[in-house]
């Protein structure tokens, strides 16, 4: 087996970090480990928020929607994600949050990955935070 290939599966892989499959937050020495990227699979029921706004954004990120219906909150508007395939792409200092209107599944990517977002584990509303 070459240690720099990893096969896995989105939703299993999820689940053992708060959704993100991709980013420096992973083994130095792990395929996934990376500072350029992040990526997350991120599973959110019915009713699920972000605990608190993402402030003083460093980083360029896209959000996917896979399935349900999701609202991406950002400063004087908001994005209402309804059909499989809809995106929003928001970049460098744009504050932002997210609501899941109905049971979703979004595949967020943001670019560099840098420390510092992560909520603090007492203060999230779920185990799966973007």
């Amino acid at each position: 087996m070459n240690d720099s290939v990893y096969v896995g599966n989105a939703g299993k892989d999820a689940a053992l970090d708060r959704g993100w499959i991709l980013g420096h937050f992973k083994d130095v020495g792990d395929p996934r480990h990376s500072e350029a990227v992040e990526i997350k699979w991120g599973v959110h029921p019915r009713g699920d928020q972000r605990a608190q706004w993402v402030r003083g954004e460093e980083r360029t990120a896209l959000l996917v929607l896979i399935s349900g219906r999701f609202r991406v909150e950002l400063p004087g508007r908001d994005v209402l994600l309804e059909e499989q395939g809809d995106y929003v792409v928001w970049g460098r200092g744009v504050d932002h949050s997210w609501f899941a209107e109905e049971e979703s599944v979004v595949l967020t990517v943001r670019w560099p990955s840098v420390p510092g977002y992560a909520v603090d584990e007492n203060v999230e509303t779920s185990s799966l935070m973007t």
